[in-house]
């Protein structure tokens, strides 16, 4: 597995790329350039990881091998990539953040295990994949299993009754990003009234039109990570 990290000091940004892309392409769209004087000034590191999406849930495979692959990645952003960032000089606090499918990926493990992290920035997210919605599909065509129910944070999080777990949550920033023409936009306000009735702190920040895109993500990064 490969990624690529930038700057020296400051919050950690574990950034998730976007559903089948790469770790270089966070680069390639100019996001990053967009935050080099907050990299350049010692404000912000970021570590953009690659992804298995094209193994995992886009993957021509039956759902339980899909979901199966996915935890096999959750293993190694756990036990690889995070002792990484974590033993490197200057390390300070953890954000979990991703784009479109990066950034269920950052809530989902934000969410599971909040002790690792500090702050969670999804922009342009769906947090049940098992919806469908114009182009995007249901990725397990109807298919359902407890591997699959505990990681769709739209599915456990309503049911979610551990008083420890719901305590280190509440301690996480919260921004939720996205579009009012986003074809997830309802299950994004679906996720804030849920978080809401946890009595989880959290910010929904809604913006005009789809805002699906690099263009897009590119303001948003300045405004929000």
């Amino acid at each position: 597995m490969e990624l690529l990290s930038f700057g020296y000091a400051g919050p950690s940004v574990l950034f998730f790329p976007t559903r089948t892309a790469r770790f270089y392409d966070y680069e390639n769209w100019r996001i990053v350039d967009v935050l080099k004087d907050k990299i350049d000034q010692g404000l912000l590191q970021l570590f953009c990881v690659d992804s298995v999406d094209a193994e995992s849930f886009y993957a021509p495979a039956p759902p339980a091998a899909k979901i199966a692959r996915h935890l096999q990645y959750e293993r190694y952003i756990l036990q690889e990539v995070l002792p990484l960032i974590m033993f490197r000089n200057n390390f300070t606090i953890l954000t979990a953040a991703g784009c479109s499918l990066g950034g269920y990926h950052a809530v989902n493990i934000a969410f599971k295990y909040p002790q690792f992290f500090n702050k969670v920035v999804a922009m342009s997210a769906r947090y049940d994949l098992t919806l469908s919605a114009n182009t995007f599909p249901d990725l397990f065509n109807g298919y359902i299993d407890e591997n699959i129910y505990y990681n769709m944070p739209s599915m456990y999080m309503p049911n979610l009754t551990d008083d420890s777990l719901l305590e280190k949550i509440r301690k996480l920033s919260i921004s939720l990003i996205v579009g009012k023409e986003d074809p997830f936009f309802d299950n994004n306000k679906h996720l804030s009234a849920v978080l809401t009735s946890k009595k989880i702190p959290h910010s929904l920040f809604i913006w005009d039109d789809e805002a699906h895109r690099p263009y897009h993500w590119r303001k948003m990064v300045r405004l929000y990570l």
